[in-house]
């Protein structure tokens, strides 16, 4: 098994990987990483998502780059916002130099915010093919001392119409750049693009793997972020013997929740990377032991977590890919075993969930959080049975005086519900809770449409605006986050809406309206037994 030193990286970048968590690499960085720091040839990679591709190219290409330039040595075009938004975010994780600035640019962003950082001087720029063209058009984005241009998720902007936009960007690079195309599928129309673009290419594939989820009953509650926390209240009430994993996604978060449930009469801890060894050993001493019956934890200071009877998993927050999902919701229901994963979901990211179900081939059900009353009826039924049980176990003498002394001369159900009252009153009180608000992706929720109509076909947000008021009756406010392109647009819409829209175009509209593939914000990292 290859390790990240082997790979020729700088110890910079070595110790960049470990404070990440990363310990082995995936198959696509063992071929990509030496052959992008070590040789000269333009590149085609073939790996399915969430296979590490974003450390693929980022590692070798950030150790390449001259910290002291003033101008833009690499160019990253992803097909959508939000996978710009994350390869910004994991590249800037990963820089062994704070001089080596990141600018992403994508539309429906500050434009002046753009303008500003890339006077400031980006080395690596990541964008969307449409607000690239907007700069390249303003002169205020200049590529021609461009080392490396890297076109992520190739088979994506072929889908989206992109590719055309692509070849065009690459004119305004010059000869001696490194092109490095990265796609899942490798559909003939991206095979031509690299031929036309690149002549000369080395091609990697990695080996696919299937993504699969455990067979354990997978559920989602769509909650508003303020009510988390008491939607995990009423799920580990509601369960009589709980014993999960809490996932969230910062150390921050991680010992808010914890705390908050300790606050509340629970036995949770948290587990972050702010823990050292003795203190992260003596958390999960607890938590094995079942000391502890709630573990709150990051992704990271989960790894290497081997914890078996697990009732529950959690994702208090969202994972970022596929993989990560997988791995969260493999720790409970091993070995034959039932177990539940449970994911809290907000309205904004309802098409991301859509979107871990389709890529982990998984089946996850919507469920009903449930009211007060019925946990309440829960522990009622609980405390109930445990009593009974207990009265088959011997007493202490004295309790049996206690209780003859009581009884004499009160009703036995008084003397019963004082008892319950001073042991469970609080526990049972409706008050401990608080109402959380009912949502549904049909009210509150928005969605993306592709528009078959861009730039070139004379279309401004102002007439798509018009358009789908006078069309399709939907009020303009309800409108947002319009991106024309040279050959299609982008719009967001509530569902409602949105549906609306389609209709109208099956009834005959004069202008082609679909769904945007799901595209969320990702992390292009393995999971961390491949890692």
């Amino acid at each position: 098994m290859s390790s990240f030193a082997s790979l020729g990286l700088s110890q910079a970048l070595l110790q960049a990987l470990e404070r990440k968590g990363f310990e082995e690499p995936t198959p696509i960085q063992i071929q990509t990483i030496p052959a992008i720091l070590h040789g000269h040839q333009h590149l085609l990679a073939q790996a399915q998502t969430g296979t590490g591709k974003t450390a693929a190219y980022g590692l070798p290409i950030l150790q390449r780059l001259d910290p002291d330039a003033r101008h833009v040595q690499a160019l990253i075009l992803t097909p959508t916002r939000e996978l710009a938004i994350q390869v910004a975010e994991e590249l800037s994780s990963l820089r062994p130099d704070p001089r080596l600035a990141i600018a992403p640019v994508y539309g429906g962003a500050s434009m002046e915010l753009q303008l500003r950082a890339l006077r400031r001087g980006a080395a690596i720029v990541v964008g969307t093919p449409g607000r690239i063209l907007d700069h390249l058009r303003r002169n205020s984005l200049d590529l021609s001392q461009l080392a490396f241009a890297v076109l992520d998720e190739a088979d994506e902007m072929l889908s989206m119409g992109f590719l055309e936009d692509v070849e065009t960007i690459l004119g305004h690079t010059p000869p001696s750049r490194r092109i490095l195309l990265f796609s899942a599928t490798m559909p003939q129309e991206v095979v031509a693009v690299a031929r036309r673009t690149m002549g000369e290419y080395l091609t990697l594939r990695a080996e696919s793997t299937s993504l699969t989820a455990s067979a354990t009953d997978q559920i989602a509650f769509e909650v508003a972020a303020a009510d988390k926390f008491e939607a995990l209240c009423r799920i580990i009430d509601m369960e009589e013997d709980f014993y999960g994993l809490v996932f969230c996604r910062t150390k921050v978060d991680a010992d808010a929740i914890a705390t908050r449930l300790a606050e509340r009469g629970y036995d949770a801890l948290a587990l972050h990377g702010d823990l050292g060894q003795a203190q992260r050993e003596k958390v999960l001493d607890a938590f094995k032991k079942r000391q502890a019956r709630i573990l709150v934890a990051t992704d990271v200071a989960a790894r290497g977590i081997d914890v078996h009877d697990l009732s529950h998993v959690i994702n208090y927050d969202l994972p970022g890919d596929p993989e990560a999902y997988v791995h969260r919701v493999g720790r409970t229901g091993r070995a034959g075993k039932s177990g539940i994963a449970i994911t809290f979901v907000t309205p904004p990211e309802y098409r991301r969930l859509q979107w871990i179900q389709k890529l982990a081939r998984t089946s996850i059900r919507k469920g009903r959080l449930p009211k007060v009353a019925e946990v309440l009826d829960a522990k009622r039924e609980r405390i109930e049975g445990e009593i009974r049980a207990a009265l088959t176990h011997e007493f202490d003498p004295q309790l049996r005086l206690m209780a003859a002394r009581l009884l004499a001369g009160e009703q036995a159900e008084t003397v019963v519900a004082a008892i319950l009252h001073l042991a469970f009153g609080a526990e049972l009180d409706a008050r401990r809770y608080r109402e959380i608000q009912e949502l549904g992706p049909d009210r509150t929720g928005k969605t993306r449409l592709v528009v078959q109509l861009g730039r070139r076909d004379g279309l401004t947000p102002r007439r798509l605006v018009a358009y789908l008021e006078e069309s399709c009756g939907v009020p303009p406010k309800r409108v947002g986050d319009i991106e024309i392109l040279e050959s299609c647009a982008f719009v967001s819409l509530p569902f409602a809406d949105a549906e609306k829209v389609l209709a109208h175009r099956s009834q005959g509209g004069r202008v082609t309206f679909r769904k945007a593939r799901p595209r969320p914000r990702m992390m292009s990292t393995p999971p961390p037994r491949r890692q």
